[in-house]
Parts: structure tokens; sequence; C-alpha cells
């Protein structure tokens, strides 16, 4: 594929939001295949080229509807990811757990439930790559 300016854009907004180290073992485990790195590439072009550098709101608001939008649909692994890009924002561990918990009156406290696991998995981990 050739790099256009949006996949270029969306593979910066990408480490960004990811951490470079992060994004980078991303792209030797997850999309080292030719069938997911279609779908890394069309991702970066698509969704962090185009979308998520549209104007109008800020990476870090993008990011907790993402952490909203991945809980109500029961996304774990998405919601992991999108959680350290919540964190990598500038949300704190504190500001996420109460917006997942104020989702409990809407979605169920199952979906809750899991989501702040995954958030504890997630924030112990962020919390031992600082170390």
């Amino acid at each position: 594929m050739a790099e256009s300016e949006n996949y270029k854009k969306g593979t910066e907004i990408r480490r960004q939001l990811m951490g470079a180290a992060f994004a980078d073992n991303m792209n030797k485990t997850v999309y080292d295949d030719p069938m997911m790195k279609k779908f890394g590439d069309y991702s970066r072009e698509a969704v962090f080229g185009l979308l998520w550098s549209r104007p109008g709101l800020d990476l870090k608001t993008r990011a907790l509807i993402c952490v909203i939008s991945d809980t109500a649909q029961a996304r774990w692994p998405e919601l992991a990811i999108h959680l350290r890009m919540a964190r990598n924002q500038g949300w704190t561990e504190d500001e996420l757990s109460e917006a997942l918990l104020h989702l409990s009156g809407y979605i169920g406290l199952p979906s809750v439930r899991e989501a702040l696991l995954t958030a504890k998995e997630v924030f112990e981990e962020m919390r031992h790559e600082k170390k």
C-alpha cells in the first residue's frame, strides 16, 4: 500500500494515542501477517487518519467516547486498547473508573464489572511499564 498523507497522519496519531512501544509491538504481533496488515493499513488511513483527526473534538474526548462505546458493546479487547489511549491522553484511573461506574445505571452491572476488570489489568500493566 502506498502511504497516503492520511496513512502517515494516522500512523502518527495511532502512535501518539497508544504510545510508540505499544504501537510498535502491535505491528510486530497483531499486524504481522498479510490479512491483518491489510486491516491495520486500512484502520491507520481511514480511522486514525480521517476520523481521529477531524476538527471539533480533541483526542482526549475521542478516547473517552471509545471507552464508553466499547463498554456498552462488550468489546473487551478493544476496551483494553482504548483505555490505554485514554490514559495516554490524560484521563486518570479515577476518572475512567468513575465514567465506567456511571454506565452501570444505563447498560447494567455485568458489563461495567467486566470493563472495570479490564481497566484493572490495563492500569496495572501501564504502571508496570513505567518502572
